[in-house]
């Protein structure tokens, strides 16, 4: 099959292209350059720097700065990108340039030769649309691709993981009502403890995850200012004042978010606190998440020779040697990602603390990460509701009968008794192997009717 070339150009000369795809010499030049990992730069990430040039483009014609018919062509060619009709012309890795120069260049390259084909014209030397000229007026890659940073990372938040959370919870608190009345062990230890119901087990995962989301919906506002109009450090250097402004008015009416523009825009530029913040609270959903599923697992051990209390749903066989055997695969998915997350926040804070004076360079590792946990977190989470949650039942018979049998229930007759008896009468029943009522009679000195009176597990809840 034969390849044609075109040319393209840029500062530091020529370079060969092939005339199948829309980037130019820069992107070029960083394939031979980067061939780094598989990771590549996050539509996500990709859609939301279009988002921002569309904006930028159709703000300054508003501003007299860009003929109106480039800034249509361009702004064509960056709806385009969004409807995903371009995803093959953006192959860069994300272990590139730390400020993300290249896949913006990528980005500046694709919408320069789209737009110029738009117009009739040729790409490479003989297109109408400039890349840096037109594409990219007034902004630089160190305040568009922060920008694009915060577009996505909000994106996911609203569309993805705030509703996969509130599923979670609404399911939770749905087996939280059904089992309110159902008494069982407590444990503390991995011990035997005092009585507690299955609802109020259950509760305190639901309040744990209510607590994230609420931390979650403090943090959000942190990440609506932007850093557009900041240029190369954060003075706006090249920058019409008023292009900030329109821009973010034009991606507020898009989005529907409250944006607006950073109050200090050097520090948005330098640093990404707010980012590591957000995924700090991440880190604590992974937490609680993981010691939920852990908990479920515990709970459901067996079926005849663990704890036995919950049955989860058989979802699929569990082993390829033992026939019939089913295991809590959707608490071992969670808590695997909780394990990925927890690292990506490692990884964030690092890169987060080893910014210098006015750039953070480590941005498209912040982003991969923290999209990664997102992703993971909201997948997870669907996943865990609908496969584990959902169909997750009480063993009703074997909850009774582990109440019935308990040595813990003599903490009942503390107030009565005080505690050096009842600990005498727990000893000899485990001792003697009998129960509890049996102890009490043989050697705590109460009867039958007392131990009636006082021993309720129902009450102890």
């Amino acid at each position: 099959m034969t390849t044609f070339i075109r040319r393209e150009q840029d500062s530091l000369g020529a370079i060969a292209v092939s005339t199948d795809v829309l980037w130019g010499a820069h992107t070029q030049r960083a394939l031979l350059h980067f061939q780094i990992g598989s990771e590549l730069m996050p539509l996500p990430a990709v859609y939301a720097m279009a988002r921002i040039k569309r904006a930028a483009a159709m703000v300054n014609a508003e501003l007299t700065l860009l003929d109106n018919r480039l800034a249509l062509a361009i702004a064509q060619a960056a709806g385009e990108v969004l409807q995903g009709i371009h995803d093959q012309q953006f192959p860069l890795h994300i272990w590139q340039s730390s400020s993300g120069t290249q896949s913006h260049m990528n980005m500046n390259e694709v919408l320069a030769n789209r737009a110029s084909e738009i117009l009739g014209a040729d790409c490479g030397d003989r297109r109408i649309v400039h890349p840096n000229d037109h594409v990219n007026l007034g902004q630089s890659s160190n305040d568009v691709f922060p920008t694009a940073m915060h577009l996505c990372v909000l994106d996911m938040l609203h569309a993805q993981l705030l509703p996969a959370l509130q599923q979670l919870i609404d399911a939770l608190q749905q087996k939280q009502q059904c089992y309110s009345k159902l008494v069982k062990l407590g444990r503390t230890h991995l011990q035997d403890a005092v009585p507690l119901t299955l609802g109020q087990e259950i509760s305190a995962w639901v309040t744990q995850l209510q607590q994230v989301q609420r931390s979650l919906g403090r943090q959000l506002p942190d990440l609506y200012p932007l850093a557009i109009g900041g240029t190369a450090v954060g003075t706006g250097l090249n920058c019409h004042p008023d292009f900030a402004r329109a821009v973010i008015v034009r991606l507020a009416e898009e989005t529907g978010l409250p944006l607006s523009a950073s109050s200090n825009r050097f520090a948005i530029q330098a640093a990404h606190d707010d980012l590591l913040a957000c995924h700090g609270l991440l880190k604590v959903l992974a937490a609680v998440l993981n010691k939920m599923a852990n908990d479920i697992r515990w709970l459901a051990s067996g079926p005849r020779a663990g704890l036995g209390e919950l049955l989860l749903p058989e979802n699929e066989a569990g082993s390829s040697i033992m026939p019939g055997k089913v295991n809590p695969t959707q608490c071992e998915a969670i808590t695997m990602l909780c394990c990925q997350v927890m690292g990506n926040d490692v990884t964030i804070a690092l890169a987060c603390a080893a910014g210098q004076l006015q750039l953070n360079a480590y941005k498209p590792l912040i982003l991969l990460n923290l999209l990664q946990s997102l992703s993971l977190l909201a997948d997870g989470m669907r996943s865990f509701k609908r496969y584990c949650i959902t169909g997750l039942a009480a063993n009703e018979a074997h909850i009774q009968a582990s109440v019935a049998r308990s040595l813990m229930l003599v903490t009942a007759l503390v107030p009565h008794i005080g505690y050096d008896r009842a600990a005498v009468i727990a000893q000899y029943a485990q001792q003697q192997d009998c129960s509890l009522r049996e102890a009490a009679i043989a050697v705590g000195g109460i009867s039958d009717t007392q131990f009636s009176a006082w021993v309720d597990a129902s009450a102890m809840v």
